[in-house]
């Protein structure tokens, strides 16, 4: 016997505008969708859901997010609103009061793109807050961090420090370390810390599920296992919240190119709501700290065109390693160099095995001949609506009017045939899906209010196809996930507005979320 759901308006996503009156679910799965009546007649129920006038449509699902890093910036210091560098030294002011000398002390989310004097905080700055503590404060965009000089001994930076490769320690014109770290060079301050508890991972992860089921996600495809110190301990975090703890949430895991080897010595199952995927690697940087690498030299700063995290033979010897293990490669591409050689390498190493395509992920400074060869490769884009409104207008400084044409081109990939899955980014970005499918559909700027781009504007079921069928198209479950149909799993969100015919976006709310028939939020239930 299963479970009837029922009593609202749902939306299966096979086809635009599709609903049907009932679904009827039994061990997890979709067994019938379709006339109320019907399948009351032909699946007698022991468990009824009654929606009560609200909207269900297949469960959100996060194509590109940190899951632990988000459950982090919970329980850190969180810079992200703050619009000056003085609130951000006396929020660290207030966190160093009573602690322990030596603790280290990590905040989240700076971005000198909202400070009012557009300020890199300098580390005599940090300084003046604490010598007893290291600091390190973290760029919203994660290819950054500022640190004091406490964290910077530690970590063993001088002035005579070289930049490490696909990386920069910024310094002042006397050659000394400014604390501003780019990119590969933040890996030095990551090296000096001590290693967390398997403790600290299962409280970040608990947190961050928890959220993402309060915000309508059912899973995500995250990337957390090279950043922790030990990746037995990451998984066992995994195993113990997800299966001990039964948080339900299908997490699919990338497996960063630096803890591949080890990874694949053993097998690795770890239940039904924990999958492995492609292998992750990076490219190149971000826009914000000016690594994301491009063609031809930042308008606003013409001394350089980013950061190549890989030489050229590195990138393609990183791209033999995946296929040397049958794997596919997810590769960070935010600058249209970086897309070129990420394209250049699969080129040269296409995929092993039938039906595998790779992920190149963020998309966003692209050009007419990229799409072109994109178009030709058994490829996914993995994109970032709400990036449109947190990168406009700086963005435009920074690239320049003349190269914007084929950037952040989300209507345009659609268009042209390539397939697209939607996510956040989250910690780097807000983890609210609907945050970014009104991103995807007004494409208006969060500092300005503008509209940027907007023939590159999609429609609400264009955006909610990326967070449904395009996640699940991503690793292969577009047979099984991301409608509601029969033999698709049973993961729904449930919402009190009808965002197809309601233009009511940011004002819309989640009642509901459900991962294999489970209500693991009830918006009801969690305000009482």
């Amino acid at each position: 016997m299963g479970t009837l759901w029922f009593g609202g308006t749902i939306y299966t996503l096979i086809e635009e505008n599709d609903t049907v009156e009932a679904v009827y679910v039994e061990n997890g799965l979709v067994v019938a969708a379709g006339d109320e009546e019907k399948i009351r007649a032909d699946y007698p129920c022991t468990d009824e859901i009654n929606l009560k006038g609200s909207i269900m449509i297949p469960g959100f699902t996060d194509s590109h997010m940190h899951l632990m890093g988000h459950g982090e910036k919970l329980i850190r210091l969180d810079f992200t609103g703050m619009t000056s560098s003085d609130q951000v030294i006396q929020s660290l002011r207030e966190k160093a009061e009573g602690l322990e000398p030596g603790t280290w002390i990590v905040g989240e989310g700076w971005n000198e793109n909202q400070f009012e004097d557009k300020k890199i905080i300098h580390r005599r700055e940090l300084d003046e807050v604490t010598c007893t503590h290291p600091l390190m404060l973290k760029r919203i965009c994660h290819h950054a961090v500022i640190v004091n000089t406490k964290a910077m001994e530690l970590a063993g930076i001088t002035p005579a420090t070289p930049d490490p490769e696909g990386g920069v320690i910024v310094k002042d014109p006397d050659g000394n370390p400014t604390g501003y770290l780019l990119d590969q060079a933040q890996e030095l301050v990551f090296q000096a810390q001590p290693q967390v508890s398997v403790a600290y991972l299962k409280e970040a992860l608990m947190k961050s599920i928890e959220d993402c089921h309060k915000k309508g996600l059912v899973g995500g495809h995250t990337e957390d296992l090279a950043y922790y110190g030990s990746l037995e301990n990451t998984l066992h975090a995994y195993d113990e919240v997800m299966n001990h703890e039964k948080k339900k949430f299908r997490a699919h895991l990338l497996v960063h190119h630096l803890v591949a080897d080890e990874f694949m010595q053993k097998e690795r199952n770890l239940g039904p709501f924990i999958e492995f995927g492609a292998m992750k690697l990076f490219a190149d940087g971000a826009l914000g700290g000016r690594t994301a690498l491009l063609s031809s030299p930042y308008e606003d700063d013409p001394d350089t065109n980013g950061v190549s995290i890989h030489s050229d033979e590195n990138l393609k010897r990183l791209i033999q390693t995946a296929r040397s293990y049958e794997m596919e490669a997810a590769i960070h591409t935010i600058g249209d160099l970086a897309f070129e050689k990420a394209l250049d390498a699969i080129e040269a190493y296409p995929p092993v095995k039938k039906n595998q395509h790779d992920r190149l992920i963020h998309a966003q400074i692209l050009r007419r001949d990229l799409i072109e060869r994109a178009k030709k490769l058994p490829i996914i884009l993995d994109i970032q609506p709400r990036f449109v409104s947190s990168d406009f207008p700086w963005v435009i400084d920074r690239i320049g009017e003349d190269r914007m044409k084929d950037c952040y081109a989300w209507k345009t990939m659609i268009s042209e045939g390539l397939k697209c899955a939607g996510g956040s980014d989250a910690p780097i970005e807000p983890i609210d899906p609907l945050l970014g499918i009104y991103s995807a559909v007004k494409r208006e700027s969060i500092y300005d209010h503008q509209v940027y781009m907007p023939e590159e504007k999609l429609s609400v079921y264009e955006a909610v196809e990326l967070y449904t069928k395009g996640s699940a198209y991503a690793i292969h479950h577009e047979n099984d996930r991301g409608c509601i149909a029969k033999g698709y799993s049973a993961d729904f969100t449930v919402l009190n507005r009808d965002i197809f015919k309601e233009d009511a976006l940011l004002e819309t709310e989640v009642v509901m979320t459900v991962v294999d028939n489970t209500i693991v939020y009830n918006r009801e239930r969690h305000a009482n």
